[in-house]
């Protein structure tokens, strides 16, 4: 998975927890698999598992990453969220697009990357990958 420990604040890492959470949750249900990958990126932002655990209770409100770097990472951590759970919901589909779009990302390069990772074997791509499928949409 794509690293970044360069977050600004904790709020920023609580607001990028609350969209994954939000977001997993737009089937209607929350999959063991989905909580589990929750986790892990909460303990890669160094949330700890009490914070962690109230995020499922708060209210989720939108805020824009201002970095591009951090939107192409937020985007490609919801599309393994996604995936997580082995089932691909229409509604997570749209809802991705949504989320991309509010973060001014090009949805050429939002229906690639999503391409690639269905037809990758496990649903990851390299991170160089990732980020030249917004790279080539730039130029």
């Amino acid at each position: 998975m794509l690293k970044d420990y360069d977050m600004d604040t904790q709020v920023d890492r609580i607001s990028l927890l609350q969209e994954m959470i939000a977001f997993a949750i737009v089937d209607g249900e929350l999959h063991d698999r989905e909580y589990d990958f929750l986790w892990i990126v909460a303990q890669e932002l160094q949330v700890d598992k009490t914070t962690f655990l109230e995020l499922f209770k708060m209210e989720y409100k939108v805020e824009v990453i201002k970095d591009e770097f951090q939107r192409i990472l937020q985007f490609y951590r919801l599309a393994l969220l996604m995936h997580c759970d082995g089932v691909l919901h229409d509604n997570e589909k749209i809802r991705i697009h949504e989320i991309g779009i509010t973060m001014g990302l090009n949805p050429a390069a939002m229906k690639r990357v999503l391409h690639l990772m269905e037809q990758s074997p496990n649903q990851m791509l390299d991170a160089q990958i990732v980020i030249g499928a917004f790279q080539e949409q730039m130029n």
